[in-house]
């Protein structure tokens, strides 16, 4: 099985400037999934999708492969994360590489290890489905304590059981996706999209799905890197 690993990373990030090369603990955050990928030995290619040269030349120094630069339109606030790996698996075909698996890894999750995607990965080839994404337990959980505005601007239950849930552990149990995303190839290509078919999740800790989106954020990796 060909497994081809891809890291989007454009240049415009909104909520901290250059957060994909941002330093944490002295290290660009970038480096983090790039390393872990690599000294996982599960990945035919590591190769990260970027618009931004900067951000291309660090990457390769860490090892990674930069085959492509990613063009302008696929790098917009609105750019999906379909459209990236539809282009980077294209992109990698036309250079003659043909994938079973592709594999997307969020930079912005640094800190998903190689036992996380070993197993993932497990499951995924073990299993009938089209796709296993890295999942945490939602908290808070939109069955219990999270509330919307109607169209009147009042409060409403975002989600309704069909059980009264008067305890937080018995509230039905809903996931954040994070960080890492497999799916086949082939449905891919077909669909050309990530979310399609049958999927799986597989359930991460924490600590491990953490991602990193504002400076509040880089804080707090700090402590978790302070405390492995």
């Amino acid at each position: 099985m060909k497994i081809l690993c891809v890291i989007p990373a454009r240049g415009g990030s909104k909520g901290v400037k250059k957060k994909n090369i941002r330093k944490l603990n002295n290290r660009p955050l970038i480096a983090y999934t790039i390393e872990s990928t690599l000294s996982s030995k599960l990945f035919d290619d590591v190769i990260v999708s970027t618009d931004d040269n900067e951000i291309a030349e660090i990457s390769k120094s860490y090892g990674a492969q930069v085959p492509f630069i990613r063009p302008s339109e696929l790098a917009q606030d609105d750019s999906s994360s379909d459209q990236v790996i539809l282009h980077s698996v294209l992109e990698m075909r036309k250079l003659g590489f043909e994938y079973d698996i592709v594999v997307l890894r969020d930079c912005t999750v640094p800190f998903i290890d190689a036992v996380d995607m070993k197993k993932m990965l497990d499951l995924f080839q073990q299993s009938d489905c089209n796709a296993v994404f890295g999942s945490i337990r939602a908290h808070p959980n939109p069955y219990f304590g999270m509330m919307e505005c109607d169209d009147n601007g009042f409060l409403i239950p975002s989600k309704i059981p069909e059980k009264e849930v008067t305890r937080r552990q018995d509230a039905p149990i809903v996931y954040d996706v994070v960080g890492i995303f497999i799916v086949d190839a082939k449905n891919f290509l077909k669909t050309k999209k990530i979310y399609s078919g049958k999927i799986l999740p597989f359930e991460i800790s924490k600590e491990h799905g953490y991602m990193i989106d504002f400076e509040f954020d880089f804080k707090v990796a700090e402590l978790l890197l302070a405390n492995n």
